[in-house]
């Protein structure tokens, strides 16, 4: 299926999506592009906000705030979430120790990308509305949809290791 209909299927059966992603081919490549995707797509939901910023406070320009917003989504966060997927891992591994780390890190990148929807709508509620109750509420729903895919697919992974054990 496509990455665009397995995002949907997340939200009603995440397990079942993630033990999908993991019968099929087991290559880091794939699941660096699922966030490598997520984290340019945190970059987009960043615009409004940024604009809103620029407009109502001149003192740092917009392009410096674009340039910081695109440095951090889309160079440092990647390495951020491997480190935490290592984390994870270890963390995991206390539960069942033949857990495998490619199968955390393929729990935590999709359950980024799936959000990324999300994070899109709370960029635009943000950026036209600013903080408040409704970016409050935009951000529990994303990481809501965010703790529940990652919890699935955590679970998928410690079924696989026990299964192979």
């Amino acid at each position: 299926m496509s990455v665009s209909t397995d995002m949907l299927r997340s939200f009603r059966n995440p397990r079942a999506v993630v033990r999908g992603l993991r019968q099929g081919q087991r290559r880091e490549a794939r699941i660096l592009v699922y966030l490598m995707i997520a984290c340019a797509l945190f970059f987009i939901a960043q615009w409004p906000r940024l604009a809103r910023q620029a407009h109502l406070d001149d003192s740092v320009p917009f392009e410096a705030l674009m340039a910081g917003a695109l440095f951090g989504s889309v160079f440092m966060a990647p390495l951020m979430f491997y480190a935490i997927g290592g984390i994870l891992t270890l963390v995991c591994r206390f539960f069942e120790s033949a857990i495998n780390g490619f199968d955390v890190r393929l729990a935590l990148f999709w359950a980024l990308l799936v959000v990324s929807p999300l994070v899109l709508l709370q960029g635009l509620v943000t950026g036209i509305i600013g903080d408040g109750p409704q970016a409050t509420l935009t951000g529990a729903a994303v990481f809501v949809v965010f703790a529940m895919v990652l919890a699935a697919g955590l679970r998928v992974a410690l079924e696989a290791a026990r299964a192979q054990a």
